[in-house]
């Protein structure tokens, strides 16, 4: 199925553009000219993150922003698992597909795992990459585990899908003195109907289900990317992704690496700092 939804062209100014892969057709946007930047997005969210970023920079740069199957603009194939590493091999297809070259990958939440596991398997086409408040190992800390356990439960299971609960209760949450009405029903229109939320309800279950997939991204990243240019850009009042449990890990796997701490952002930071998280990537990956 695909969403019945039009986005206001006042918010996301960028033509919609449409790829079939072999599981499923991803929508995604392709703006302006220059050096590549691939920009990934996680849960619950899809490109519409990146509208204000895109808009700084495409005057200098390509920059492409992907919807992942079943989130955004993006078809919800019947039969399709929704898992990290399915999500990952038609983000691939999509890279090759377009022929990309000496891009930047960027990453937020899910998207990170997503991206950097189509990024390893093309690493000589790898610019560099860009971390935001992601990761790519294993979550191993008990409170994660706790959490895939009880949203993957039957009764939450059925909050996500029925009453969309990662967009009402926990985006929500954190943006609607952030956001305008407007900006906030971009999010759940594309998540209006329990149909369209099956990818929600798969995530939280993949925290678990996901790392034999992310144990060996791990290792790949580390020795495949590892040597590449890498900017972590962080919300510091994140209170999933703390700084203090992912920054020496990132440290220890990129050998050149930066650290921008925006202070006052939390998860979404791209929604928090749109300027500061553009002015970051332009600094580091110059044109």
């Amino acid at each position: 199925m695909f969403i019945d939804f039009t986005p206001d062209r006042g918010l996301f100014p960028f033509e919609a553009r449409w790829f079939s892969t072999s599981a499923g057709t991803m929508h995604y946007v392709d703006e302006g000219t220059g050096p590549v930047l691939l920009f990934c997005h996680g849960t619950p969210t899809w490109s519409f993150i990146y509208r204000r970023i895109i808009g700084a920079l495409r005057g200098r740069y390509r920059c492409i922003a992907v919807d992942h199957l079943g989130f955004g603009l993006s078809e919800r194939p019947e039969g399709f698992g929704y898992t990290i590493p399915e999500l990952s091999a038609a983000l691939g297809e999509l890279v090759d597909h377009l022929g990309l070259s000496e891009f930047v990958v960027v990453g937020h939440d899910w998207g990170g795992p997503i991206a950097f596991g189509t990024a390893v398997k093309r690493c000589d086409r790898v610019r560099g990459t860009v971390l935001a408040n992601t990761t790519y190992w294993p979550n191993t800390a008990l409170a994660k585990r706790l959490f895939s356990a009880v949203m993957g439960s039957g009764v939450m299971q059925h909050q996500i899908v029925e009453k969309n609960l990662m967009v009402e209760r926990i985006l929500v949450s954190e943006l609607g003195r952030v956001l305008n009405h407007e900006e906030l029903e971009h999010y759940r229109a594309v998540q209006r109907t329990p149909e369209a939320r099956t990818a929600l309800a798969v995530m939280p279950r993949e925290i678990r289900d996901a790392a034999p997939f992310l144990a060996e991204l791990e290792k790949s990243v580390a020795a495949k990317l590892g040597d590449k240019p890498a900017l972590a850009i962080w919300g510091m009042r994140d209170k999933v992704f703390r700084p203090r449990d992912y920054f020496p890990g990132i440290d220890r796997d990129f050998t050149d690496v930066e650290f921008v701490e925006i202070a006052g952002a939390g998860h979404a930071v791209q929604e928090f700092a749109p300027g500061e998280f553009a002015s970051a990537i332009a600094t580091r990956f110059p044109a």
